[in-house]
């Protein structure tokens, strides 16, 4: 749509295409975030950089742990055609299917695994007291798909903190879990029990996480394949 003569907003660039924006808001970052940039190699850069670009919030490159070579483990897992556990709908639909095909053209959308709104994980929870999330991360161990897995959570700490006791205990290696529950409740915790596994992780450290924060990271790590 084209803006009318009497613009009142004169200064907003109505012509730029999406992908402009986005080359822009990256070169803003790089150049006003200097200094974090350069105390980084360029595969964790680029994580951080995807980080501020969706919150529009450079601090939130000094929360980031990135812990036993997660960018390495991480495109290892993609390059062999890795599932995916996801905590959320949200995460599941916002994972580029396109990007995945870009480290294994064989990524089709059935490895993409959420399980929270299946009927027999709705009745579990019913019945156990659980939240569907540990349902979820239960039924994920069962089936056996978190071993070599890439595992996202974004939004249910009580899934991060199951599938860190099953890291711990049962010796179930993901290969890489991405690791940021958002909240009040149970988050801090998790993270600190997550932080205890001798597994490729990357998390935000504190309350602040969410499912976008954690699919913007699985992309920049994407970036870094090419």
């Amino acid at each position: 749509m084209k803006p009318a003569v009497d613009d009142p907003y004169p200064t907003l660039r109505w012509s730029l295409r999406a992908d402009e924006i986005e080359s822009e808001s990256f070169r803003t970052i790089d150049t006003e975030c200097a200094t974090i940039r350069q105390s980084m190699p360029l595969p964790l850069w680029r994580i951080a950089r995807r980080l501020i670009h969706t919150t529009a919030d450079p601090s939130i490159a000094d929360t980031l742990h990135f812990r036993n070579n997660p960018v390495e483990c991480g495109l290892e897992a993609l390059s062999r055609k890795a599932p995916l556990f996801c905590d959320s709908t949200m995460i599941r639909s916002g994972i580029s299917l396109s990007r995945l095909r870009q480290v294994n053209p064989a990524y089709e959308p059935g490895d993409l695994h959420c399980f929270i709104k299946d009927p027999d994980i709705i009745e579990n929870s019913k019945e156990t007291g659980h939240t569907r999330a540990i349902c979820s991360a239960e039924k994920a161990k069962r089936i056996g798909i978190l071993e070599g897995s890439i595992v996202l959570i974004g939004n249910a700490p009580l899934a991060l903190a199951r599938i860190a006791e099953y890291i711990l205990q049962d010796g179930i290696r993901p290969s890489l879990v991405i690791g940021m529950p958002v909240g009040f409740v149970n988050v801090v915790e998790s993270k600190q029990l997550l932080a205890k596994c001798d597994v490729p992780q990357i998390v935000i450290d504190g309350r602040r996480g969410g499912s976008p924060l954690a699919v913007a990271t699985l992309h920049a790590i994407i970036e870094s394949a090419h």
